[in-house]
């Protein structure tokens, strides 16, 4: 099924177009399984790319920080780009130059904007929770009323993004066939451990995982 176009200029794929997709059912897909994302801004004269943990709910991917972050503070004073990627196998070749990666990747530009009403914070805030054990937010305390204030609720909106990705085996040139080292892809997955109880945890019921960290 061919892509739809991109959605701006600058979400244009332009290197190995043919592993682009600006379907939003794969843009959301790779987003879901995303603990984290990178976020690309400028601030103080000098550009940052920074670490966050985030979720999706509807046509938004959202972020929260405290008040006094600069990350926050720059990302509602200006544009950024957020960037998602998973790691999906090592693709080894016969030869150097043709080692590759499987991945999926997307890219989203824009602007983020803070949400300010305390009850769609909670709302948000709870289904981060459950985002990351799926029912949890039933089970611990909710944030109080000091705690909505003093953390910022940011969200960026999905329209302007790009996602690009890469599957399949070794693609090798004729002439080093026959280059006697194996070949072939490694697959990687991002996988939970054993949990680790707390010292100070009374219940044995083990926290519900999301689907894409179960073995």
């Amino acid at each position: 099924m061919q892509t739809p176009p991109p959605p701006s200029p600058r979400t244009e794929v332009r290197r190995k177009s043919d592993r682009a997709d600006y379907d939003r059912a794969t843009i959301e897909a790779i987003v879901d399984e995303a603990l984290i994302c990178t976020i690309a801004f400028q601030h103080g004269g000098s550009v940052h790319c920074l670490p966050t943990s985030c979720w999706r709910t509807g046509d938004h991917l959202y972020i929260h920080g405290a008040n006094n972050s600069r990350m926050a503070q720059a990302l509602l004073a200006g544009e950024c780009s957020v960037c998602i990627a998973h790691l999906d196998g090592l693709v080894l070749a016969r030869s150097a130059f043709h080692h590759s990666m499987n991945f999926r990747s997307v890219v989203i530009y824009g602007r983020f904007e803070e949400v300010v009403d305390p009850d769609y914070k909670l709302a948000a805030f709870n289904a981060f929770v459950d985002f990351v054990s799926p029912g949890r937010s039933t089970l611990v305390r909710e944030p109080s009323a000091a705690e909505i204030s003093g953390t910022k609720l940011l969200r960026i909106s999905l329209h302007e993004a790009a996602a690009k990705m890469r599957s399949g085996g070794v693609i090798d040139a004729d002439d080093d066939m026959a280059v006697p080292v194996w070949a072939g892809v490694v697959p990687l997955a991002f996988r939970a451990g054993e949990p680790e109880r707390d010292a100070a945890c009374r219940n044995d019921a083990l926290p519900s995982l999301p689907i894409f960290l179960k073995p």
